[in-house]
């Protein structure tokens, strides 16, 4: 989702990333486009240093966040947020990014994956230790474009850090959420975090190799 700096809107465009432009797709939502197939008609074409990223999926149906062991937990779909985001930290307590890929549920599949930054405040009690801030952008990135084992580096105020994302099974993911109930396209399944690190209030980077850099900002306490 996008709209051009000359014309802000607050929901924006569905667009497609075309070297150095962003395309205007016929479709409302990305719920829309990918229900119709995964294609919709182009319409204008702006150049990509005159656009502004809004989050690829502003109200997933549902977030799932997966653990290494291949269970997960349901996050709050109202934390998501989009690129270059400001996310503000709980009152007296440090705070964790959990950095790597989230996929985009289809009609049968995981179409796409986007960088996505969970925030975690390690010293409360959960779940409300993550239930404030799950950034996502700057888009998706089809399946078939995204490297298999992308390098993920995430970077704030108090250093860096990077590792390859690897071997989650996006599909076994999938079928194991769809057991028992029915999930929507625009569902968000979050893989195992590829990196965490600790960070102070101030400008975060998470860059996923093939994928796109995610640029959020924490902010202090008030």
């Amino acid at each position: 989702m996008f709209h051009p700096t000359s014309m802000p809107m607050e929901r924006g465009w569905v667009g497609r990333v075309d070297g150095d432009e962003v395309v205007h797709l016929a479709a409302q939502t990305l719920q829309h486009l990918f229900t119709g197939g995964g294609s919709a008609r182009d319409h204008a074409r702006y150049p990509l240093a005159e656009v502004r990223f809004l989050s690829p999926l502003p109200t997933p149906p549902s977030v799932r966040v997966f653990d290494p062991d291949g269970s997960f937990d349901f996050a709050n779909p109202a934390a998501v947020v989009g690129p270059g985001s400001s996310v503000k930290a709980p009152k007296s307590s440090a705070v964790a990014v959990d950095a790597g890929l989230a996929g985009l549920v289809g009609l049968d599949a995981v179409k796409a994956v986007s960088p996505v930054a969970r925030l975690r405040a390690p010293a409360l009690a959960p779940p409300k230790d993550r239930d404030f801030g799950i950034v996502l952008g700057p888009w998706f990135t089809t399946m078939d474009e995204a490297p298999p084992a992308p390098t993920v580096h995430a970077a704030g105020a108090g250093g860096a850090a990077e590792a390859h994302a690897a071997g989650f099974d996006w599909e076994a993911a999938r079928s194991f959420a769809a057991e028992n109930t029915v999930l929507r396209v625009g569902d968000l399944l979050v893989a195992p975090a590829a990196v965490v690190l600790e960070i102070p209030p101030g400008p975060i980077a998470v860059d996923v190799e093939g994928c796109g850099t995610l640029e959020l900002t924490l902010e202090a306490a008030g």
